[in-house]
């Protein structure tokens, strides 16, 4: 399952994969005959009851930043990939309240996160509108990434509450479609955490420890992969976490 956030010019910038280099790894996957599994999908694989007949990955995307728009919507749709993208749903709200035109040049991830904390959402998030053109092209999926995007583990069971619940209710609202997928801010929570998010109605939870999905994983802690800005990497990863064999033997080796 493969973790993306920014896709974006700036080289060597913070979670941040290359326009040019996301469309040699999706090419990568299409002409490889990889599929790309929904997140409903998955689900059913780690279940037990859906058994892919070639290899396959999961793409999904945090935060919602409106790089993912500019730079990696095209490719998704030229190469017909299923992705999921995790959004904090509050910010999206404020980004949607004077959406601006798309950027000629994207902010860095430092320079996002400044804008974000003057009130300048729209300028580096994805809005609703720009959410419901993508979700319609049935290849992009949008979920909860909490509703303003605060450490999990830290808050107080009502206020942890209130930010899964009313996350997954906006995107509902929004979308018309149930959300059943949450992942965490930081790839942080507890066991508090986990439990909240089951009352609120969550079918599996998605963090940043790294690892391949097997059958029978706890769907409420799914592993990922932090995909690198690097063509070469990602074709030999794909080969590796792919085949159940050498997955095992390399992330024993990783984890010496």
């Amino acid at each position: 399952m493969l973790m993306y956030h920014h896709i974006s010019p700036h080289k060597k910038d913070m979670v941040t994969v290359t326009p040019e280099v996301f469309e040699k790894q999706m090419e990568h996957l299409c002409k490889s005959g990889y599929k790309t599994l929904t997140l409903d999908e998955l689900l059913s694989y780690i279940n037990g009851d859906l058994i892919p007949e070639q290899r396959a990955v999961a793409v999904t995307f945090d935060d919602g930043w409106l790089d993912n728009y500019i730079y990696a919507f095209p490719v998704i749709e030229k190469y017909k990939i299923h992705a999921s993208i995790f959004i904090i749903t509050g910010k999206t709200e404020k980004a949607s309240e004077n959406q601006a035109q798309i950027p000629f040049q994207v902010p860095t991830h430092k320079e996002s996160k400044l804008m974000i904390e003057k009130g300048r959402e729209q300028r580096v998030l994805l809005n609703w509108e720009l959410i419901k053109k993508m979700s319609a092209t049935g290849l992009v999926a949008f979920y909860s990434h909490t509703k303003s995007h605060k450490k999990c583990s830290a808050l107080p069971e009502t206020e942890l509450s209130e930010e899964l619940r009313e996350s997954k209710q906006a995107l509902e609202k929004k979308l018309g479609k149930d959300c059943p997928y949450l992942c965490w801010p930081y790839g942080d929570y507890n066991n508090v955490a986990v439990k909240v998010a089951k009352d609120a109605g969550y079918k599996a939870l998605f963090t940043i420890e790294h690892g391949v999905v097997k059958k029978g994983d706890d769907p409420f802690a799914v592993k990922r992969i932090v995909v690198k800005d690097n063509e070469a990497w990602f074709k030999n990863r794909m080969t590796v976490y792919t085949n159940s064999i050498l997955s095992g033997l390399y992330l024993k080796i990783k984890k010496k």
